[in-house]
């Protein structure tokens, strides 16, 4: 029997593998922007550098994803031209992709990993919040608050060590820019449910990736930004980053526009532990006992969102 691309995205096991895919996908992202960084001499304190490096990988994502779309053959919902569908697919490539990782990477660039992942994962629960309050097929629900809370316990718990989390010295350019990327992750996923029912998932993540990709690398080219060295390592990193974006982000858009906000967002609580369990594999990390009990929590929060009933 042959499935049509919709139905294959609301059918739970492929929702399951295709989630898993996106967010494993954007864990290997971690180790491979630090391998991107050092093979392309960017700085640790180098922001324009940095803005400029996933500017390009933004932009060459999203007109990859583009081509894709406009080659394939099948179902297809035309491009709207009016000015509201304009602005909506302007605001959601700037929320979505631009302000979101410049916020980001000011903020990685001036905290501590730790809390980087505690404050940026927000973002998931903040857009299971937003989407019951702006949706109204989206209901908080008992069982959806249980799995944010375990979620939350497990990217606490990835980053917990022998002297806890200092939270004690907050900063406007770490705390407050990592709080605003989590704030932009969650409306942008906000964005992409509005924007995908007006848009096939594909065109909309293309035109978000490419869009906001070039304002981003404006922005780094502005800011004085530039690659310093270019190796073989740095292309190939580069390349891998450029593949992650456009697998990731089509696959996660898509189950977005098909299915409950919530049940597709808390898959993103994985990111930080698979995020740490890679840098281990790839880049000689140490591994911590801490990462089992972590991955428990999360895929008990998963397992309870996902679960049927209320």
């Amino acid at each position: 029997m042959k499935y049509e691309s919709r139905d294959i995205f609301r059918e739970k096991p492929f929702v399951i593998l295709f989630a898993l895919t996106a967010v494993t996908a954007w864990a290997f992202a971690f180790p491979m922007i630090k391998i991107g960084f050092s093979e392309f001499g960017i700085g640790n304190n180098d922001t324009g550098a940095k803005t400029l490096f996933a500017g390009i990988r933004f932009f060459m994502a999203g007109v990859i994803t583009l081509l894709v779309y406009f080659l394939k053959k099948g179902e297809k919902k035309a491009v709207d031209t009016n000015k509201r569908g304009i602005f909506l697919l302007f605001v959601f490539s700037v929320v979505n992709t631009t302000l979101h990782y410049f916020f980001f990477y000011i903020g990685l660039s001036n905290l501590a990993g730790s809390r980087s992942a505690i404050i940026d994962s927000l973002g998931t629960f903040l857009l299971i919040i937003f989407a019951c309050i702006i949706f109204k097929s989206e209901h908080m629900t008992l069982k959806k608050f249980l799995g944010c809370l375990l979620g939350f316990g497990g990217i606490l718990a990835v980053n917990l060590n022998k002297d806890g989390i200092d939270l004690s010295m907050l900063s406007i350019e770490g705390d407050g820019m990592l709080f605003m990327s989590a704030l932009c992750s969650a409306f942008g996923g906000i964005l992409t449910r509005i924007a995908t029912q007006r848009y096939d998932a594909l065109f909309a993540t293309g035109t978000s990736l490419a869009l906001g990709g070039l304002f981003l690398i404006m922005a780094g080219i502005v800011s004085g930004g530039a690659l310093k060295t270019v190796t073989v390592g740095g292309v190939a990193a580069l390349i891998f980053l450029v593949l992650i974006s456009a697998v990731g982000f089509s696959l996660y858009n898509r189950l977005i526009s098909c299915n409950p906000v919530g049940k597709i967002a808390i898959f993103n609580s994985f990111i930080p532990v698979l995020g740490a369990v890679l840098s281990c594999l790839l880049l000689g990390e140490t591994f911590h006992i801490k990462y089992i009990p972590a991955a428990v929590l999360v895929c008990a929060g998963v397992f309870i969102v996902n679960r049927q009933g209320d």
